[in-house]
């Protein structure tokens, strides 16, 4: 098969629109550090939110592309070159890890628990200093993004070696690696969620908090792999290649996976609600309170109940405008659920003002543009889709082309 599948040139307009943006909320996310009158704690605790929401979407990708390769189906191969540039924001995320650890003294308690006057908290913390330390946790974070990168790199050389060669068996050596790589894949998102999120209160710990993180991940980037299939859609070649066929597939995706969040989130509360142990339960208390429980019955109805409801029909996900709004939604709750869970963590009981919120959605747009920046630079470097791969003729006809 020929490779008439180049990226179409407006990419480059899309990408400079996102730059331009976030170049936007990279000035409001400054200007709103320096007023705040604590910028230093500030920056980086809004830094660490817009961190984990984007680095959610790189991994996502790279579980999907694993995903895909063992799975061996049509709606793998047509959002292959999405999942590859996604996951190779990688690359970006490990230079940005950098200022969380320069910040952690101003984001995670335990690094001065020497000051915690709570002589039962300082004793937790004493307990648990032998993985909570700031060499140990750098060091973690070096295996982690490794372990990433060099799962993204292995995958994505076999795939555009199989553009050059047409070598099936590159397919049969990229399915061999991901077996092994998605268990490693995830112990290590796993290990990742409790040192940067879940250790935001020393205090507090849940069995499934990895699994919870993990599955957002999914959801956070199946969603965004349905906002960038639909821009691609309206456009040439990609017009004659997303059919109905193929939302409906990744439209079937998205809500089973808002189902296993669900799950999960409800399990754990679920769990240490009824436990009601004192080193668990205050976790739940504070997000019970004030804004924070308005926010959690806002997480239910749109993160859950309305994407689920919607995605229950067909029509809907054959859709490519109507898939895409909901995917939308989900990616707006997914930023919302990740505020509540880090955000009252910075707070101790003190809500904030509405403006200083707006801080943390400035630093999310701000970093954004530079992560969507990269990821369309990668997307408009090669194919939009593994043209030799022996799938490909059988992944168009699925979708009506022919």
């Amino acid at each position: 098969m020929d490779n008439n599948y180049a990226a179409p040139a407006d990419l480059g307009r899309i990408q400079g629109v996102a730059l331009g943006v976030g170049l936007l909320g990279l000035i409001a996310w400054v200007i709103g550090v320096v007023v705040s009158g604590n910028a230093r704690n500030v920056f980086f605790q809004t830094y660490l939110v817009a961190y984990v929401f984007w680095i959610g979407i790189a991994l996502g990708c790279l579980g999907w592309l694993m995903v895909q390769y063992l799975g061996g189906a049509g709606w793998g191969v047509v959002i292959r070159r999405i999942l590859e540039s996604g996951s190779h924001t990688l690359i970006l995320m490990a230079v940005l890890f950098v200022p969380i650890v320069v910040g952690l003294g101003n984001i995670y308690e335990w690094t001065h628990k020497d000051s915690i006057t709570d002589e039962r908290v300082r004793e937790l913390l004493e307990h648990k200093s032998a993985w909570l330390n700031p060499a140990f946790f750098s060091g973690r974070a070096v295996i982690y993004f490794a372990i990433w990168l060099g799962l993204m790199l292995i995958l994505r050389r076999r795939s555009h070696k199989l553009d050059e060669t047409g070598d099936p068996n590159l397919i049969q050596s990229a399915q061999d690696w991901s077996g092994p790589g998605f268990l490693i894949y995830g112990l290590t998102c796993t290990f990742a969620a409790v040192d940067w999120v879940m250790s935001l209160d020393a205090e507090w710990f849940s069995t499934i908090f990895g699994l919870l993180m993990i599955a957002g991940q999914g959801v956070l980037s199946m969603a965004f792999i349905i906002s960038i299939t639909v821009i691609l859609s309206r456009r040439e070649p990609m017009s004659h290649v997303y059919q109905p066929k193929h939302f409906h597939d990744l439209g079937k995706l998205l809500p089973a996976l808002v189902m296993v969040w669900a799950y999960f989130s409800f399990s754990q509360l679920l769990i240490i609600w009824s436990g009601n142990l004192p080193e668990e339960i205050p976790w739940f208390i504070e997000r019970f309170k004030g804004v924070w429980r308005y926010l959690g019955l806002a997480i239910i109805l749109l993160h859950f109940a309305l994407p689920f409801l919607l995605l229950l029909s067909r029509d809907l996900k054959r859709n490519a405008r109507r898939l895409v709004l909901v995917a939308w939604l989900v990616i707006i709750m997914r930023f919302v659920d990740l505020i509540w869970i880090i955000v009252p963590e910075f707070e101790h009981g003190h809500q904030k003002h509405l403006s200083e919120y707006l801080i943390y959605i400035a630093a999310t747009i701000g970093m954004g543009g530079i992560w969507l920046g990269w990821f369309f630079w990668q997307l408009r470097s090669k194919s939009l889709l593994p043209y030799r791969d022996p799938q490909m003729a059988e992944a168009l006809a699925a979708g009506g082309h022919h």
